[in-house]
C-alpha cells in the first residue's frame, strides 16, 4: 500500500512537499515515484526514482521539483518549488516492482489514493 500526504493549497511561486509511505508488499527495492492528473487532462509522469536513486522527471517540472527516497523508511518525497497554477492536480504515489529506470504507466504495479495540490495565481 502507498499512503500519500502533504497536498494542499499554495500560492504561485510557493513550495510544497509531498510524502509517500509504503507498506505491505511494497519494498525498498521497488522503483517509486509520482504521477499527476489535472482536470480534463491525461495523467502524466512527474518524477521517478529507482532503488539506487536514479531519477527521471517530467519536462514540465525539471529544475523545480526534486524527488528523493528513504529506503530505510520505505518512503519517497517530492519537493515542489516555484509552483505554478498549471501544477494543480491530483498527485499519485506509485511503485514498480521491477525497479525500471525508465517508467511508463503500464509498468506501475501500485497506485496510492492521490493527494490534491492546488496552486492559486
Amino acid at each position: 500500500q502507498l499512503q500519500a500526504s502533504g497536498g494542499g493549497l499554495v500560492q504561485a511561486g510557493g513550495s510544497l512537499t509531498l510524502s509517500c509511505a509504503a507498506s505491505g508488499s511494497t519494498s525498498s527495492s521497488y522503483g517509486m515515484g509520482w504521477y499527476r492528473q489535472a482536470p480534463g487532462k491525461q495523467r502524466e509522469l512527474v518524477a521517478w526514482i529507482t532503488s539506487g536513486s536514479r531519477t527521471e522527471y517530467g519536462d514540465s517540472v525539471k529544475g523545480r521539483f526534486t524527488i528523493s527516497r528513504d529506503n530505510g523508511q520505505d518512503a519517497v518525497y517530492l519537493q515542489m518549488n516555484s509552483l505554478k497554477p498549471e501544477d494543480t492536480a491530483v498527485y499519485y504515489c506509485t511503485a514498480d516492482s521491477s525497479n525500471r529506470a525508465t517508467i511508463y504507466q503500464k509498468y506501475i504495479d501500485y497506485w496510492g489514493q492521490g493527494t490534491l495540490v492546488t496552486v492559486s495565481s
